[in-house]
């Protein structure tokens, strides 16, 4: 366990972090699996955007690599697309 006062603030500071990068990712995860299950295209694009922000997002906070948000983007696009 750190004895130093910062040290201790980093730790938590951390898992507060960590929890709240935890909650997001699982979120997003939870409205792209929404997103390719969708029945119509008309509810598949009113998804997309909201999504599209959720996946920038993650990238912005380094939550996820930007790559794999762009690939995750173009992946759904393409999907809501051939619908």
């Amino acid at each position: 366990m750190a004895n130093i006062k910062s040290a201790k603030k980093r730790i938590r500071s951390n898992e507060t972090k960590r929890l709240r990068n935890r909650y997001y990712a699982k979120t997003t995860r939870t409205f792209i699996k929404r997103l390719r299950t969708a029945e119509s295209k008309k509810e598949a694009e009113d998804l997309l955007p909201k999504v599209t922000s959720m996946v920038d997002k993650l990238a912005k906070n380094n939550v996820i690599h930007k790559n794999k948000a762009a690939h995750l983007k173009s992946q759904l696009t393409r999907h809501v697309a051939s619908l």
